[in-house]
Parts: C-alpha cells; structure tokens; sequence
C-alpha cells in the first residue's frame, strides 16, 4: 500500500478511536475546593427548656466600622442570667416596630428580674447589626447585638430558617442561667409570644 493513502488510513482510524472512546473530563478547580465544615450540626428539633447554649462563636460589630471582634456565645453568658431573642432580619418591619422596642423599654424591668444581659441575634452580617443597633436605640439600652451570618447558632437551636439566598433566625426568645436554658418562647403561634412582656410575666 503507498505511503500517503497508509498514512491517511492511520489518521482516520485513530480519529474514530478518539471519537468513541469514554471522555474524561477534568476535574474543575472547585472539585478540589475544600469545603469548611463546623463542628455543629443541624439540630433536629428546637431548643427547650434544660438545654445548654452551645459554644459558637458569633459576630459583634464595632464603633466606627472597625473590624468585627468574635463572641463565643457560651463564654459571653456563662456565670449570667441572660435573655436572647432572636429576629428573622435586622430593619424589618415587625421586628424593628414590636419586638426590638419591647425589649428596649423592658431592660429595667428584666434588670429587676435579675436579668444580666440581654442579647439580640440575627443573621444579618456584623455591620448591618451594629448599625440597627445604634439607630433603634437598643445599643444605647444595654442590648448587645450579635451576627449569627453562618446560622451556626441558630441551626445548632433548631431554629433556622433555610432558604437559596439567606439563612435566617425564626424569631424566638429565651432566658437562659449559666449557659442553660430555663425559658423559652417560641413564635409558632404568635410572634407576640416572644416579646418581652410576654417574658417578663414568666419571670
């Protein structure tokens, strides 16, 4: 056989090779992206009463927009008498006008419960919270406001709100002694449930 049509022969027989061999693709940067993983799972049902506050750590933004400082929930509340109320989202509606202001105007009464600290969560980043914080007047109250932005304490609690573009908090709020759960109030049935008179009548 001549040279050129063998030549020619070999070219296509190795182009229907390569056409039906299995196609291997390669792996993609992502595939070998190590994805962080948290100590904490999802829990699989709400928190109650007897529970221990986990150990996260949290988000508290700082005066004049410098730098986050990180908050271990657990720490910041051990020895303490705390309440914690948590909100779907910083600057909305229902929590801005109802449940953020009961808490505001219910410190000395909750103070004169023994309440040491109270704390508001949401899942809005550092910043969004410390500027809710300072403009609502719950900074200037006492409140402390904390970032739960990977929802890490609010899945921890059974208490997320899993969504495509964000996570967020169901509302709720507890008191808690020394790290351990001694009330809770849930808003399954009435967000009001969860406002601080509603608290402070179970005090």
């Amino acid at each position: 056989m001549p040279m050129p049509i063998r030549v020619v022969l070999l070219s296509a027989l190795a182009a229907v090779s390569l056409a039906f061999s299995p196609v291997r693709s390669t792996p993609s940067i992502a595939a070998f992206h190590h994805r962080p993983t948290t100590s904490l799972k999802m829990a699989t049902e709400e928190v109650k009463v007897g529970d221990k506050i986990p150990s996260v750590v949290l988000k508290e933004g700082q005066a004049n927009y410098e730098k986050p400082v990180d908050v271990d929930i657990a720490e910041l509340i051990a020895g303490k008498k705390v309440a914690i109320f948590a909100v779907p989202g910083a600057f909305t509606p229902g929590c801005s006008k109802s449940h953020l202001p009961s808490f505001i105007t219910a410190q000395e009464d909750l103070k004169a419960k023994g309440v040491d600290m109270t704390i508001c969560i949401a899942t809005n980043d550092a910043y969004v919270m410390d500027a809710w914080g300072r403009t609502s007047g719950g900074e200037d109250a006492g409140i402390r406001f904390l970032s739960d932005a990977n929802a890490e304490l609010s899945r921890a609690l059974g208490l997320s709100i899993e969504g495509d573009v964000m996570v967020r908090t169901k509302r709720f709020s507890l008191i808690a002694e020394d790290g351990v759960v001694t009330h809770y109030f849930s808003s399954a049935k009435e967000s009001s449930d969860t406002w601080a008179p509603n608290v402070l009548s179970a005090l």
